[in-house]
């Protein structure tokens, strides 16, 4: 697929051109990611970008966009960073093996974004129009960046495409301006190493916030005229494979779901440690040490005592302890007093990671660990090699995304809203879409600016 048939399908997707089960994995991305943002609007990071979009991005023509689960308007692009980082603060939403990063974490603040800030509302069958042509547009572009450069970016590099492309069709815009949209979000999406903030977690983590502003930016320069260096993502001859499927191989069904609000690296460990745990009946306190083996980036993960929520996400050992003494990890475990527990950080001071050529050969297309515990009385017990369940071929069931999603949003949201949001969403093809759309962009019921 050339350069030429991309932009007609990122102009001309319908409805109509989209399968079942495609729709079906929108809203369940979507209720994945909706959750994970209803969480991260309780973190110092949500606190501080929402706060520093209101002061430097405040509106000046137009009516700008509410910023997600805050409500206060900002510049479209000031909402989609905001948005951006908000989810990305709570490491738990939706990803794809191969791009080794997010594409949700952008696209959907980008398009909320687009469409408060703009006169055409769609209904509920063109935001899942949109939120579709973002992953298939998204993933692609991460995918032929991953394989096309030496270095490990993050996902607003490549997601910053998507969003691009999204205002582009809001916008109308021409080919030509489609072209060079897709060029300047590449040129200016944020080409972090993403390998130093797993080393050093701080609140940049993977620049998807600043990739949907970046996005959206691009597509409203383009629409003035400015023009970018074409996105080679797209346009070089070593990524036309990428594209070649295009409209018939739907990229969003590969995505993942995580089951803990943490690094995907963790969690083959921390589903072989618990699966080890339930076989035996081991209680926490009877494990003397925990041997992690597992794939190079896995053991990259070594901070055992996080002072930070960010670290605390971008840890191994701690949500392994976390989960052995607690017997889950929720947000709970990565936040608040959970840094100080005596249990969990005695138990992920005993964690010692271990390098496995053999999942080293399996990554990133696949993640593996397994643990061995050697208990106080000399016995030691060796688990099964584990992989992370939320995986297409292992998927989280319905159930268990809901639950999760009650996890995140009820404390934060109350019972009555978020349950109106499950509601709107399962009835988008029917229901009230603007109603839907205020459910989002209204402040947090215990959110505190």
């Amino acid at each position: 697929m050339t350069p030429a048939s991309i932009i007609p399908f990122i102009h001309d997707l319908t409805f109509d051109d989209l399968p079942a089960s495609v729709i079906q994995q929108a809203q369940r991305c979507l209720i994945d990611l909706i959750g994970t943002a209803a969480g991260g609007s309780m973190t110092d990071t949500a606190r501080i970008i929402c706060n520093h979009a209101r002061r430097q991005f405040a509106v000046g023509t137009g009516r700008g966009a509410r910023m997600l689960f805050d409500g206060r308007r900002v510049s479209a692009p000031g909402a989609a960073l905001a948005g951006g980082m908000m989810i990305d603060s709570l490491d738990c939403h939706d990803g794809h093996v191969l791009t080794k990063g997010h594409v949700g974490v952008a696209v959907l603040p980008a398009l909320l974004a687009l469409i408060d800030s703009g006169d055409d509302v769609p209904d509920g069958k063109g935001f899942l129009t949109d939120i579709v042509l973002g992953y298939e547009i998204a993933t692609r572009a991460g995918i032929a960046l991953h394989s096309t450069a030496c270095d490990y970016h993050s996902s607003g590099a490549w997601n910053a495409l998507a969003c691009a492309a999204l205002g582009a069709r809001h916008l109308r815009l021409s080919p030509d301006q489609t072209r060079q949209a897709l060029g300047i979000a590449e040129y200016h999406g944020p080409r972090s190493q993403i390998m130093r903030v797993v080393d050093y977690p701080t609140m940049v983590k993977d620049g998807s916030g600043w990739g949907a502003m970046a996005g959206l930016s691009a597509a409203w320069l383009a629409d003035d005229g400015f023009t970018g260096a074409p996105a080679l993502t797209v346009e070089h001859a070593d990524a036309a494979a990428v594209w070649e499927d295009l409209g018939t191989r739907w990229r969003i069904r590969e995505q993942y779901f995580k089951a803990y609000p943490v690094c995907r690296w963790a969690q083959p460990a921390i589903e072989a440690a618990l699966s080890l745990q339930r076989q035996h009946q081991i209680q926490a306190a009877d494990i003397a040490q925990v041997e992690v083996s597992t794939f190079h980036e896995g053991t990259r993960l070594a901070t055992c005592r996080p002072k930070t929520t960010d670290e605390a996400q971008y840890s191994l050992p701690f949500p392994v302890a976390a989960a052995l003494v607690r017997g889950q990890v929720s947000a709970a475990e990565v936040t608040g007093g959970s840094l100080n527990d005596a249990d969990i950080l005695r138990l992920a001071d005993a964690v010692c990671l271990i390098e496995d050529s053999r999942y080293n050969a399996r990554f990133p297309a696949e993640r593996w660990a397994h643990v061995t515990f050697q208990l106080h009385n000399g016995r030691r017990y060796t688990s099964e090699p584990a992989i992370a369940r939320g995986n297409p071929e292992n998927p989280l069931s319905s159930a268990e995304l809901l639950a999760k999603y009650r996890l995140l949003s009820e404390p934060v949201l109350g019972f009555e809203r978020a349950q109106a949001i499950d509601k709107g969403l399962n009835n988008l093809t029917s229901g009230d879409f603007a109603a839907f759309l205020d459910l989002l962009l209204s402040p947090a019921a215990t959110s505190e600016k």
